[in-house]
């Protein structure tokens, strides 16, 4: 079949969507740019907040419209909303055929070739098997996937409902599919997980990311190494020793917090207080110079005064995080603060969260600035040809969430190289500036 192909969501989503793609064209199918050309569509959801959970049912109900009318003769939604939703998008959109949770995704091809409905929602602490992948995200980038699931509980979050208990790839599986990935073209490889630090608790008895790192920095064509979401009070001595010690690990860390008043933080079911988190901060800004944090939080959360609130946007203003994203606290079904009492009004959430983020551009702009007339390697990502301009990253900089340099450059460079770029100015987000000459 041609099938059109839908990712939403999360990098781990996606590492799910690539694995399908993979097992697609391991079975011949191929894939269709537009749903008008295709025989099948599959859409891999995503459910984690409302607004996460409205486009997927939109994308869902735009497809349903392409299968009565059009000649799609197959249309499966996998993923988190087909996790959590199956028996509502059975009765409520029954022009899906086949649906196929979060630990399903080995059996798409299944899907596509069955005929009349299909549902696969496979126990959540099933941890699949399947290795095929077809890089979507740009061959010189890529996501490894190194765990499932989650174990925190936070009261907010509907993860572990959807996602199941947490549970490691083992070692060999993840190195082996790295070295893939970079004799393909990967040159940055960025570590994804719902919680990276807590890698190997469960199989191996303690946690390895860092060794698993360092195993990581042998594979001689990548040239950086990017983690992401590391739990703040599970960050120990050993990866921060990797980080600083080995040049191919990008020094960045992206630690969601999610607050600053210990009120709060108790509500959420978090497991640190304001103290360990200024603790941490401190503790890696002095062991890696230079390290660039990124750090998510939530305003409005249920029982979140404006003295808890004032507590926040002073802690954001004192630790001067160099990245930050704020979201309004998104109330989900069935999750423990769903029912909590004193609930925020919707234009008080997002009024703390725009004053956030309007006390954290200003950081990033004083940040940008301080970055003028240093010289940092700087990933190739494209050329943008109306601008007569190439962009790209510093290893500060994460693909899609954060910042980009646009510079100057000889036209020989390539997507996936790494040249010295010295800044010459900044837009609060971005940087301009050149390549120096060797």
């Amino acid at each position: 079949m041609r099938v059109y192909f839908v990712s939403l969501g999360c990098d781990k989503n996606l590492v799910d969507s690539e694995v399908m793609l993979g097992i697609l064209q391991r079975e011949g199918h191929t894939l269709a740019e537009d749903p008008v050309d295709a025989d099948a569509a599959v859409v891999n959801t995503c459910c984690f907040i409302s607004d996460a959970k409205e486009e997927s049912i939109e994308t869902v109900l735009t497809l349903a419209r392409e299968r009565t009318e059009g000649k799609l003769r197959r249309l499966v939604v996998a993923g988190c909303l087909a996790q959590r939703y199956a028996a509502e998008i059975r009765e409520m959109i029954p022009e899906v055929d086949a649906i196929v949770g979060t630990a399903s995704y080995e059996d798409i091809a299944e899907a596509l070739r069955e005929k009349g409905n299909y549902e696969s929602l496979r126990p959540l602490d099933y941890l699949p098997q399947a290795q095929e992948r077809a890089v979507t995200a740009g061959n010189y980038v890529s996501y490894l996937k190194i765990a499932e699931g989650c174990d925190k509980r936070c009261t907010y979050c509907v993860i572990p409902y959807i996602r199941g208990p947490y549970r490691s790839f083992p070692m060999e599986r993840l190195v082996a599919e790295a070295e893939k990935l970079a004799a393909a073209g990967t040159r940055e490889l960025i570590l994804v997980a719902q919680e990276t630090t807590r890698y190997g608790i469960d199989l191996y008895g303690g946690k390895k990311l860092a060794e698993l790192i360092s195993r990581l920095c042998r594979i001689e064509e990548l040239s950086w190494i990017r983690i992401e979401y590391c739990y703040p009070e599970e960050i120990d001595d050993a990866l921060i020793q990797v980080i600083a010690a080995e040049p191919k690990v990008c020094k960045y860390l992206d630690m969601p917090i999610q607050h600053a008043s210990d009120e709060i933080l108790r509500r959420m079911g978090r497991r640190t207080t304001r103290a360990d988190i200024e603790a941490i901060v401190h503790k890696l800004r002095r062991e890696i110079p230079g390290i660039v944090l990124r750090t998510t939080l939530i305003a409005g959360f249920p029982g979140e005064t404006e003295e808890d609130f004032a507590e926040l946007l002073s802690f954001v203003g004192r630790m001067r995080f160099e990245r930050l994203g704020c979201f309004a606290y998104s109330k989900e079904e069935g999750t423990p603060a769903a029912a909590m009492k004193g609930q925020v009004p919707a234009r008080v959430k997002n009024r703390r969260k725009n004053a956030v983020m309007k006390l954290q551009k200003d950081i990033c702009s004083a940040y940008s600035e301080s970055l003028v007339g240093r010289t940092l390697p700087v990933l190739v990502d494209g050329y943008l040809p109306d601008e007569d301009v190439f962009t790209g990253r510093t290893g500060g900089d994460a693909p899609t969430i954060d910042g980009a340099v646009f510079f100057d450059g000889p036209m020989s460079l390539m997507s996936g190289d790494i040249v010295p770029v010295t800044i010459t100015g900044a837009r609060e987000y971005d940087l301009t500036g050149e390549v120096k000459d060797e």
